[in-house]
């Protein structure tokens, strides 16, 4: 893992010259890959080739004209510790961002880190070797690409166990109201009288079915039908068959 003092002991070793602050950032974290133990291959023009992740030559080199390509840097690593799989890193400057993108051998999609380079150089200390906050940038560098590159960061991340599994699913039921597990679409109601759910049909079309609420069921709920005709003894007054009339009901 790189640290500040591993960086700038890298940057003062190597003594690099800087144009401007976007050489200084690209330079960092370069430093940042050797003092996590990776070795350069390739840089500079050399490195922009299209196939230089299998044709870069396996053996270590300096850093003539690394930073020769107008707003782009491209650095080629291994790491003996993670295997013969070489990783391409390309610097793209974006107005005062940089933006940096790690491929690494036999991958599909690239790591990518985007840096403001205001927050870690200043415009008019170009030549000398002082940063801002070299501590954050290594932090963020290691985190988003070093840490990912080696599977660290997936390894380390904590896995939930079945038992952890099932108290989050049991309160997740909780949050939203079920009560009854084997039912999940049973929700109480806040004064806690719990509904149960409409019955099926069974009575006459006048009540098709008991009301919500009345569980369990009670049987019929009543004759006749919802269907009024001119013969319901609703329309006559009296009382006919036992079901009352309307009073003042004609013929």
């Amino acid at each position: 893992m790189a640290t500040e003092h591993s960086v700038m002991a890298v940057i003062r070793a190597a003594r690099p010259t800087f144009r401007n602050s976007h050489d200084k950032v690209a330079f960092a974290i370069h430093a940042s890959f050797l003092s996590a133990g990776f070795i350069l291959h390739s840089t500079g023009p050399a490195a922009f080739v299209n196939d230089v992740l299998s044709s870069a030559s396996t053996d270590e080199v300096g850093l003539e004209n690394w930073n020769e390509v107008d707003d782009n840097y491209a650095f080629v690593y291994s790491n003996p510790d993670q295997g013969a799989q070489k990783v391409l890193v390309k610097c793209l400057v974006m107005n005062n961002k940089l933006l940096v993108d790690a491929l690494k051998e036999g991958d599909s999609e690239a790591l990518h880190l985007e840096i403001d380079v205001s927050d870690y150089a200043e415009e008019n200390a170009a030549s000398n070797y002082s940063f801002k906050n070299l501590r954050n940038l290594i932090a963020d560098v290691d985190k988003e690409i070093l840490a990912k590159l080696d599977g660290s960061a997936a390894s380390s991340a904590p896995q939930p166990s079945s038992s952890d599994k099932g108290l989050r699913d049991d309160r997740d039921r909780s949050s939203r109201g079920v009560s009854n597990p084997s039912n999940p679409y049973v929700f109480p109601h806040p004064s806690g009288v719990i509904v149960p759910p409409l019955p099926g049909s069974g009575s006459s079309d006048l009540f098709p079915g008991p009301g919500a609420g009345m569980y369990p069921s009670r049987g019929d709920f009543g004759g006749g039908s919802m269907l009024i005709g001119p013969h319901d003894p609703q329309f006559f007054g009296g009382n006919r068959g036992g079901v009352p009339g309307l009073p003042g009901g004609q013929p």
